[in-house]
């Protein structure tokens, strides 16, 4: 393996035990779907891409990073992969990495993409001196590929069948090509479904070395409830080992894989660890943007004690503000008739322009992300109103108040009328 690939653990097995890697859950979006992939953001207990506790902004990651590095001075690489696309909100991305190159020079930096979208951004990366980027491609044929994903996003169009997979094997070929060209270090993951893509796998490694790639890791399909392939059997040890040493005439094989979430941090062996959960956690809550003077924060509230109101059905907001360590009503806000979507949602956004957090007891995933994107954080919990402003203030422990937002008819007690 060449000297430059020295240094990422996932890129040099002697790597794996020393030297540690965090991702940056920052990419919320995704560009397509594949058909074996069910993203959830509140999910703790499984360790899968795609997973992650909190999403962050820009400013909230590198924050993150900064107390992580402190807690774990084995942090030398750095990537974002996920639990979405990176290149599907690119901006948030590209602005993320441009915030850890000027604070860490010598950051190891990294993207996990299924480089749908990646070839207008290959530029930007290697003057932010991204060394290493994984590329999952699971087809390069397709018919298969049209088993395997349902629909791609392009800008405004949505395709499907045979023409997404098309469209997307396409684009991945183009985009690995140039990142070679710019002196990227290239990775293939490749996912094996049994009976679809798992004699196509040589198929790929072939012209993924054609193309200059300096390593593949073939994964095995992991099974997840509320997607097409839910039942599917993934490929045994012993089908798996023999496929690897097939591929590996024509690309390096990675052995090691821990299957890494999202938000993983740590050493590959070791992630996820008590104190950075918790820190996660807390850097979750902090300002979206720490530099803008956002000074309140507001409460969706009953009677003025609890956090206990769902955001669609609150007609009316506390702003709250902590002044000499007391927290005090500063106004209470009318808030928007339901209906009209988006717009609701931005119009609520420029009203609380000078608050830092939002606490519900529940939200849709669209008012979240159009208030994220505002710089407003949503924080969904059930609870005394001042322990959910101690965790947004000083940092103390949200969890046991915290809720995770199911959707619209599963676990909400209104109507979910105008929730978004």
């Amino acid at each position: 393996m060449r000297n430059e690939l020295i240094g990422h653990p996932c890129f040099d097995s002697r790597y794996q035990h020393t030297v540690g890697r965090i991702h940056l859950p920052v990419a919320a979006e995704c560009n397509i779907q594949c058909r074996f992939c069910n993203r959830r953001y509140d999910c703790v207990n499984e360790t899968r891409p795609g997973v992650t506790s909190v999403i962050l902004s820009p400013r909230q990651a590198l924050g993150y990073l900064c107390r992580a590095v402190e807690l774990q001075p084995e942090l030398k690489v750095t990537g974002i992969a996920g639990p979405g696309d990176p290149f599907a909100t690119p901006e948030l991305t590209l602005e993320t990495l441009r915030l850890i190159r000027e604070k860490f020079p010598e950051m190891i930096l990294c993207v996990a993409t299924n480089g749908f979208n990646l070839l207008p951004y290959i530029k930007e990366l290697s003057i932010l001196k991204v060394s290493h980027v994984t590329v999952t491609v699971n087809a390069l044929d397709e018919k298969i590929g049209a088993k395997i994903y349902s629909r791609v996003h392009y800008g405004t169009r949505i395709f499907l069948g045979e023409e997404a997979a098309k469209m997307l094997a396409e684009k991945q070929l183009i985009a690995i090509r140039e990142l070679k060209k710019a002196g990227i270090i290239v990775k293939i993951n490749s996912i094996i479904l049994p009976g679809i893509n798992d004699k196509h796998i040589p198929v790929i490694a072939v012209k993924m070395a054609e193309l200059g790639v300096d390593i593949m890791n073939c994964l095995p399909l992991y099974s997840v409830k509320g997607t097409e392939f839910e039942d599917a059997v993934p490929p045994s040890d012993e089908e798996l080992k023999a496929l690897k040493e097939k591929v590996s005439e024509f690309l390096p094989q990675m052995h090691y894989c821990t299957r890494c979430r999202a938000d993983a941090a740590g050493l590959l062996a070791n992630s996820n660890t008590a104190n950075l959960r918790e820190c996660l956690k807390q850097s979750s809550l902090l300002p979206i943007n720490p530099e803008e003077d956002r000074p309140f924060v507001a409460v969706a509230s009953r009677e003025g004690l609890l956090v206990n109101c769902h955001l669609g059905e609150a007609e009316e907001l506390l702003i709250m503000e902590k002044k000499n360590e007391e927290y005090y009503l500063v106004e209470k806000r009318l808030t928007l008739e339901s209906g009209g979507g988006d717009a609701r949602w931005i119009a609520l956004g420029n009203m609380l322009k000078d608050c830092r957090a939002l606490l519900v007891s529940g939200a849709g995933p669209a008012p979240q992300k159009v208030l994220l994107k505002q710089g407003l954080k949503v924080v969904l919990m059930e609870g005394l109103i001042k322990d959910g402003l101690a965790a947004v203030y000083e940092g103390k422990d949200l969890s046991k108040l915290q809720r995770s937002w199911k959707g619209c008819g599963l676990g909400c007690s209104g109507t979910g009328q105008g929730c978004g």
